[in-house]
């Protein structure tokens, strides 16, 4: 699935049309996601024991075609990927940079890589000649 928690979406059908919203869940099987304030319905909960009954506004889930992320411009925008050496990254498709938190993501990958590849390499050289110092004293 493209979008992602976090993600700032534009919902283009249904009574929300024109809003827009946060992503706060994401439901893969659904091919739905959860946009704060958005696709509001009210929940009859009926009063039991000395609970008093309420009405409780719920978000439901919207179909993921229902709505579109938007770039840093502002605008409505496609999900794409490149794949690079740290890993596979989102872009958006108009202006082909780097989606916000995939980009923080992709960094942090790529200096655990850099750091695990420097420590590797000298530590292991270092090792080989203690050992073989060890051994002929």
């Amino acid at each position: 699935m493209k979008l992602r928690v976090g993600d700032q979406v534009l919902v283009t059908a249904g009574k929300d049309k024109g809003k827009q919203g946060k992503v706060t869940r994401v439901l893969p099987k659904l091919d739905a996601v959860v946009v704060e304030g958005m696709n509001l319905y009210v929940k009859h909960i009926k009063p039991y024991g000395e609970r008093a009954g309420e009405r409780v506004r719920r978000e439901r889930p919207l179909p993921t075609a229902k709505v579109a992320i938007l770039n840093e411009k502002g605008q409505p925008d496609r999900v794409g990927y490149r794949v690079t050496a740290a890993g596979k990254e989102r872009i958006f498709k108009k202006t082909g940079t780097v989606i916000g938190e995939a980009a923080k993501q992709v960094k942090a990958a790529a200096k655990k890589v850099e750091k695990t590849e420097k420590k590797t390499d000298k530590p292991a050289k270092e090792a080989k000649v203690t050992k073989s110092k060890t051994k002929k004293a």
